[in-house]
């Protein structure tokens, strides 16, 4: 059945590029799938997004934008108001996920096993009163591995204090030598597990978005119990973060003593990019479903007051 469909898009945080890049794809299957479109690109204006969304009168959003404001509860609490059905995790799943430190604790206490870490303010990371290296740090609430810095040993550059744009506490956690292994779950369900071999010193923002910066193994190639402990993990993440849709979920695997190694969880992402490069289509085409089926999935799966 046709449908019209609001994509939001674009937004105001670091990762705008990144969401209009994901709108791309999206518009363009949901053209192909026979759906009327809505590109709605996403201001600090919030009542020109309410002026859009009453005019048109979708029947879905698709909400396509990446980091603070769109993909933490912020806007899912604004669709929940208006009543629209919408793609991805609620207010409480977005919240729960995109805040690193909370999902760690989760998903801790529900028997995943996450590096040793905490939070604390850069300024005495950086005068060397938390940890000594290899450790890693992260914003708390920002995806795309925006800011984050892998401090292998005492001659790795720390971030200046003075000119980090995100918040004055950050998570630092021991850095995990090994392996990138992500998983997409859709529908409570991991469908694949995906290794990823960035060229450079880790898979960071430029890794993720500029063809030819990775590799990506997709199944990725690691001891079978490795592999089947993986999925259970994101579908446990998915579960206890109260996700829904669809999700993609971290971590490290330690094979440096050889396999089988030791997992550890990292992170979860309710709203994973939907890029040429991002690895959900691509773990879900492995599995038979293409761009425009995912997309169709999303469509029909998106909900309200959940």
């Amino acid at each position: 059945m046709k449908k019209k469909v609001a994509v939001l898009m674009g937004g105001f945080s670091v990762e705008r590029e990144v969401s209009l890049s994901s709108a791309q794809g999206v518009i363009k299957a949901l053209d192909e799938l026979g759906h009327e479109a809505i590109p709605i690109d996403v201001s600090r204006n919030v009542a020109d997004l309410i002026h859009n969304l009453e005019t048109h009168k979708p029947d879905v959003v698709l909400n396509i934008l990446h980091g603070r404001w769109g993909e933490d509860g912020c806007i899912q609490g604004l669709l929940e108001m208006m009543g629209i059905a919408y793609s991805h995790s609620g207010i409480l799943g977005s919240a729960l996920s995109m805040n690193k430190v909370i999902a760690r604790k989760m998903c801790a206490m529900n028997g995943l096993r996450i590096p040793e870490g905490q939070v604390a303010k850069l300024v005495d990371i950086c005068e060397g009163h938390i940890m000594e290296p290899p450790f890693v740090i992260k914003p708390i609430g920002e995806g795309s591995s925006l800011g984050v810095h892998i401090i292998l040993d005492g001659k790795t550059p720390l971030p200046d204090p003075e000119e980090w744009p995100f918040e004055d506490e950050v998570l630092v956690e021991r850095y995990i030598p090994g392996r990138e292994i992500q998983v997409a779950v859709i529908n409570e369900k991991a469908i694949g597990a995906i290794e990823i071999c960035p060229k450079g010193a880790f898979y960071d923002y430029e890794a993720k978005y500029t063809e030819g910066k990775a590799r990506h193994l997709m199944p990725a190639p690691i001891h079978p119990d490795i592999y089947a402990q993986v999925l259970t993990w994101a579908e446990i993440a998915h579960k206890v973060l109260e996700c829904r849709g669809v999700t993609r979920s971290d971590f490290r695997y330690d094979d440096t003593q050889g396999e089988p190694g030791t997992l550890y969880y990292l992170e979860t992402n309710p709203q994973p990019g939907l890029t040429p490069l991002s690895l959900v289509p691509e773990i879900a085409a492995h599995k038979g479903m293409s761009y425009a089926q995912l997309i169709q999935w999303m469509v029909e799966d998106a909900s309200c007051r959940r």
